[in-house]
């Protein structure tokens, strides 16, 4: 096991914070001034503020996953990824994984493991993301959609995916992370 290595480092000190832009629950804008270690003062520290998430690697067998395949308008291209979703207000990660994964393609399982939980960038924040690995999954019923949710569910090769990232096809981080981490690439 590695040594913890001492860190000389020190957080930064919130002096003020003021939220210039809101609309819940989806995001939210706040400009901090913030005090440095070395006594600067940064009057607008830029800090955004999203909700926490759900992304689920559901596994069919050893050799394939469920993917959706969807237009994303903030990337502005169709793109795949892997289920995933805010959770809701008093809602625990596991369950809403459960709820995005059924909602999303219509498949269920008991098997879950946890992967881990992470920010989405470590400079300006944003929501944790819970990334969880479903095996075994199976159909029970369709999908549900929404108004801004067209997706095609695509049956994908686990051997397939480290190509389709590199294609660009796969853009999400969070995805891309699911994928490390559901393949045991990172232990």
């Amino acid at each position: 096991m590695p040594k913890k290595v001492k860190s000389n480092l020190k957080k930064w000190k919130l002096l003020e914070q003021k939220t210039v832009y809101e609309c819940d629950p989806w995001i939210r804008l706040d400009v901090q001034k913030i005090k440095l270690p070395d006594g600067k003062i940064v009057d607008n520290f830029h800090q955004l503020v999203l909700p926490e998430s759900v992304v689920v690697y559901p596994a069919i067998s050893e050799e394939k996953v469920l993917m959706l395949q969807s237009y994303r308008h903030g990337v502005g291209d169709i793109t795949m990824m892997f289920p995933s979703g805010s959770i809701d207000e008093g809602e625990i990660p596991l369950d809403a994984a459960k709820r995005e994964l059924l909602e999303e393609t219509g498949y269920k399982t008991d098997n879950w493991k946890f992967l881990g939980c992470f920010v989405p960038h470590c400079n300006y924040g944003g929501g944790r993301v819970h990334i969880f690995k479903a095996t075994n999954v199976e159909y029970v019923q369709a999908a549900g959609s929404s108004d801004l949710e067209e997706s095609e569910l695509k049956i994908t090769n686990i051997s397939s995916l480290g190509r389709i990232v590199k294609s660009g096809k796969i853009n999400s981080l969070s995805s891309v992370t699911a994928i490390a981490l559901g393949q045991n690439q990172i232990k």
